[in-house]
């Protein structure tokens, strides 16, 4: 059987876009083969470069199998008028090739229909894919397009080849009018002319006989060319960074690493503006020393074969030390104007056009922090509110400063370095200060769910106030998450929030924290611009969907687990994260596993009940129960729920789900032998008030239906 590869030549696509791409192509033309009964004999492969996307489908069959199938035509009765074929039956025959005389009768519950027997012949494989494989292209998705050619072609960059082939036959397809065939291109600079393709199973070899290599490959002779570098400086390491690294492998298609060197009085700067301009404007590695202390090196990797002449060092420390004398300038120019100076400033920043000022959404973050801190310090946490209303006043000011003008990714960050060194009240005692400065430097953490959290219980609550106060007001306004788009980084700031809550254990309630941010939001003029009736909602929701993420991928809690926990209670962010815990730990038992089918059947008989409009007593009378075992559960749930009680005022969850788990025998016992729905209308509203009792008692910690089990549900 055939190999087949497809590769899209293009101008060089953003390094951030390459490995959606390349995924959504992967998954793309798996899917077709395997619409079309073409699927390859093993799994595909691929390789992708800034100039490229390709991928390789080993053994797909040369065309797909007939199928055979049978086709149901119109009804007898239309079909045949006195014995005679009617034009409804002619029509159908030709339809599906056949005579009239080699149609079936074919028998079904709605009667009697005409019917046939088809052998449709597959198609090749080269006609399918030649077909299919342009839409496919084109329908690839870019955060951002161009147009290169006419109106309505659109893809990241211009495609310059294309590359389609079957074994060593070119499938006869066209692109962007860009015809396929079998040259490639190599290296833009070290390799000339094209690369021919023999077949498929060569195209890895003959790309890197043109110096381009596959992304696996090019980390790992990064990583090489790295340490091999690096060792060149006594006692010196390299400064492990995986985005960093990701990006300089999509950078590239042939990889080699140059050390520079810097001006050591640079070092007097912080290392956090060092390091910012190096990796993120330059994209060049730190080098450390063995305590982790930043040294006047660098590493560039570059996109060539070397630099055997050192020009191209000697450029890129020109470049570096012009970045790092703005850099100080920046420093030296900000220190004339303390950050206490800079808040009056915050008048003139726009937060957004209809949210107002960073000066208005500082006093907002003010009033939500402080009274967070309250909150958390009348629940018995150690925390300073003082220190939390200084940073939060302090904590965008940054935003008016030269060097984050010039180095936005340092917001924050420049806030903190600067309540480091300036002198924020006469009074302040050192540590008190230091406090404030870490609170104000991590107000944007975490970035992402593999960032940490805020250092300091009062980074936490200024991080989370600030965070709160975003999507308060994003939401207010209808600005609402939906899909793909999520333009304001909602998602990513609830992220923040459940995560700081959950890592420091905080006492807050997410539904009350942005009931008291939006409440921030005061006054006639606001309110008119505020779109979402339904805020309390909406937000309830969108939180219930973030803390559902992080417990599923953050603590890595199974899907079921995390329903349970969250039908319960979706709004305390510690306890659900505590009882998702303990129902992890407990649900491979037995005896919990009963429970679950048992609450599953509860609710079933509840929900027909209802359905049918049968009463339920509003309130259980044990003396009215006729069976022992139904007498046996109504004594039992009292004395249960008490023990679960206490030990889920305790936080004790599973040792709370252990002893729910000991009802397994009554319970078991009581769908045994009593039947619930009963003629009698007194008894049976009495029975279902009793399963009422038990799935209210026991449903605080989780809700046990939603839990996969293998046993069978039944209603009796």
């Amino acid at each position: 059987m055939p190999d087949f590869l497809l590769e899209i030549g293009c101008e060089e696509i953003p390094a951030r876009m390459i490995e959606g791409a390349i995924g959504e192509l992967r998954e793309r033309v798996n899917t077709l083969l395997q619409r079309e009964r073409l699927a390859p004999s093993e799994a595909i492969t691929w390789l992708d470069t800034p100039r490229r996307l390709a991928v390789m489908a080993p053994g797909i069959p040369p065309a797909q199998p007939d199928l055979t199938e049978q086709v149901t035509g119109p009804s007898a009765q239309v079909a045949f008028r006195d014995g005679q074929p009617t034009p409804a039956a002619h029509a159908f025959a030709k339809k599906v090739g056949v005579d009239v005389s080699a149609l079936e009768r074919i028998t079904t519950a709605k009667g009697e229909y005409l019917g046939a027997t088809v052998t449709r012949k597959g198609r090749s494989a080269a006609e399918i894919l030649a077909e299919m494989l342009p839409r496919e292209i084109a329908s690839l998705y870019w955060p951002k397009n161009m147009y290169w050619r006419k109106r309505g072609e659109l893809f990241v960059r211009p495609v310059r080849w294309l590359v389609a082939m079957l074994d060593e036959h070119v499938i006869p397809m066209e692109v962007f009018g860009i015809a396929a065939g079998n040259h490639s291109r190599g290296h833009r600079l070290l390799a000339h002319g094209t690369a021919t393709i023999s077949r498929p199973g060569n195209y890895v070899e003959q790309l890197r006989a043109a110096r381009v290599l596959g992304a696996p490959e090019r980390e790992q002779v990064i990583r090489k060319a790295l340490d091999a570098a690096t060792r060149t400086i006594p006692g010196a390491r390299w400064r492990e960074d995986k985005p960093l690294l990701a990006t300089v492998v999509n950078l590239t298609e042939f990889p080699s690493v140059i050390l520079g060197a810097f001006d050591a009085e640079f070092l007097v700067l912080p290392e956090e503006v060092l390091v910012t301009v190096m990796r993120d404007h330059q994209k060049y590695f730190a080098i450390e020393d063995s305590s982790g202390k930043l040294l006047p090196h660098f590493l560039a990797v570059l996109n060539t074969g070397g630099d055997a002449h050192g020009l191209i060092r000697h450029g890129n420390e020109r470049v570096l030390r012009a970045r790092f004398n703005d850099a100080r300038f920046f420093w030296q120019t900000d220190q004339k104007q303390s950050l206490r100076e800079r808040v009056e400033l915050l008048k003139h920043v726009t937060f957004q056009k209809d949210l107002g000022s960073y000066y208005e959404k500082t006093l907002r973050v003010q009033h939500l922090a402080s009274w967070l801190a309250e909150t958390i310090k009348q629940a018995g946490m150690a925390i300073r509110p003082g220190v939390v209303h200084k940073a939060a006043l302090l904590a965008k000011t940054d935003l008016t400063t030269e060097l984050v003008k010039e180095f936005t990714e340092l917001q924050g960050m420049v806030g903190g370095l600067y309540a480091r060194v300036q002198t924020l009240d006469e009074e302040l005692r050192p540590e008190v200060q230091e406090e404030i400065a870490k609170a104000i430097y991590d107000q944007y953490k975490p970035a992402s769910m593999e960032d940490d959290v805020p250092r300091t219980v009062e980074g936490a609550v200024l991080a989370i106030a600030d965070k709160a106060d975003s999507i308060a007001g994003m939401f207010a306004l209808g600005l609402v998450p939906s899909g793909s788009k999520d333009p304001f980084a909602l998602r990513r700031q609830a992220n923040g929030i459940v995560k700081t809550i959950a890592e420091h254990k905080l006492p807050l309630r997410l539904s009350q924290i942005m009931l008291d941010a939006r409440s921030q939001y005061d006054g006639a003029e606001a309110e008119k611009k505020f779109a979402n009736a339904d805020y309390a909602g909406s937000t309830r929701s969108f939180f219930r969907e973030r803390l559902e993420f992080y417990l599923k991928d953050g603590r890595g809690h199974a899907y079921d687990v995390v329903n349970a926990v969250l039908a319960a209670d979706p709004d305390d962010v510690v306890d659900a994260a505590a009882r998702a815990e303990a129902v992890s730990k407990v649900r491979g038992s037995a005896d919990f596993e009963s429970i679950s089918i048992a609450f599953k059947r509860t609710k079933n008989i509840l929900r027909q009940a209802a359905e049918n409009d049968r009463r339920v007593a509003e309130r259980l009378d044990s003396s009215a129960l006729a069976e022992d075992a139904e007498r046996e559960l109504a004594a039992l749930i009292p004395k249960t729920a008490a023990a679960v009680e206490k030990l889920r005022q305790l936080g004790n969850y599973e040792q709370a789900l252990l002893e729910i788990a000991r009802l397994r025998p009554a319970v078991d016992k009581f769908f045994d032998k009593v039947m619930v729905m009963v003629d009698d209308d007194n008894l049976r509203a009495n029975r279902l008030a009793l399963l009422q009792t038990l799935i209210k008692e026991f449903s605080t910690i989780a809700d046990f239906s939603e839990i996969v089990t293998e046993g069978k549900e039944s209603t009796k």
